[in-house]
């Protein structure tokens, strides 16, 4: 495995977790000392994200930073929270109210401070209240133009920080407005700041049924946006956050070979819900999964992985795969 792929994951791997039907969790709560204390157990595992208002506020930053230096794992993303909370049911950066819209962005500037604070320089925008569930619900056009207006704002006020737009087909909301790729770039061509760009949640593709080896391509293609990585697996019927490489094998190994090709340099980060299993383990065994695919693409020179995709042959391609995993 080459030395220049480095490993986070979600903070949220190691603490409660919690559907619409078993609203108290699935687990014990857990303290910030302790899911820091466990994520450090994990083999291979260097940095972790945040979620605003879960893990990290304006009070505990200080902690925080000692927590990270103690562990010795990086803060490599933090998740603003405009999406737990029942005023941002109607909208955020496209909410009809102005004032909430106003309260959407202002909470996005607070953490970029936050964040910059942390010795990071991501945070991530998902809009997932942004969107609509019934025919004539929403202004499309003013809608679009709202988002396009708040990130705009918002990648003014810090020009020293990224931000990494998150897209989702679906959930909370039936439609969400920044649902795909192609939809994600469609904003960033109109943002157009240099420090805007894309996280692909390969369970997000997954669900837009998109390739996700076609999703890192395009990233390159428009400019270079991919600003990070969110890795898990579902079914594709919805965002499951199950564990790397349990479902979409082939795809996976396609995709990795991709990222290696367009030169991501980036975290390749966890983002797992283990509502029945245990979130050291399931990290672990994501990353040694990672790690055996990435071996396995690894084995194959890139010139015969380039010939086969020339060729456009589905039964070399086939050979391909058989080769990387059974050779």
């Amino acid at each position: 495995m080459k030395k220049e792929i480095r490993f986070s994951s979600g903070l949220h791997l190691y603490g409660n977790t919690m559907d619409r039907f078993v609203g108290g969790g699935y687990k014990a709560n857990r303290t910030i000392d302790q899911m820091f204390a466990d994520a450090a157990t994990v083999k291979d595992l260097e940095g972790v994200e945040l979620v605003a208002n879960w893990h990290i506020n304006e009070n505990n930053v200080n902690q925080i930073k000692e927590l990270s230096k103690k562990h010795n794992l990086a803060i490599t993303m933090v998740i603003v929270d405009i999406f737990t909370q029942a005023k941002w049911s109607m909208g955020t950066f496209a909410a009809k109210n102005p004032a909430i819209r106003n309260q959407a962005i202002e909470e996005v500037k607070k953490y970029l401070d936050i964040t910059a604070q942390l010795g990071c320089d991501l945070i991530n925008l998902w809009f997932g209240h942004d969107g609509f569930d019934y025919s004539f619900q929403a202004d499309f056009l003013k809608a679009w133009q709202d988002i396009i207006d708040g990130v705009k704002e918002c990648a003014d006020y810090r020009p020293d920080m990224r931000l990494g737009i998150e897209y989702k087909i679906k959930e909370p909301r039936t439609h969400l407005h920044i649902g795909t790729l192609g939809k994600a770039l469609a904003l960033l061509s109109k943002v157009n700041k240099n420090n805007v760009g894309i996280v692909i949640d390969v369970g997000h593709a997954l669900a837009a049924y998109e390739n996700m080896a076609e999703s890192v391509a395009l990233c390159k293609l428009f400019d270079d946006k991919m600003f990070h990585l969110h890795l898990n697996d579902n079914y594709r019927a919805w965002d499951d956050d199950m564990m790397v490489g349990s479902v979409h094998l082939q795809e996976y190994l396609e995709l990795l070979y991709w990222i290696k090709k367009v030169g991501y340099s980036g975290w390749y980060s966890l983002d797992v819900f283990p509502y029945r299993e245990d979130g050291v383990k399931s990290a672990d065994e994501s990353i040694e999964w990672l790690k055996a695919m990435i071996k396995a693409v690894d084995s194959v020179d890139d010139s015969e992985i380039e010939a086969v995709i020339k060729s456009g042959d589905a039964v070399g391609a086939l050979a391909l795969i058989r080769k990387m995993l059974f050779r």
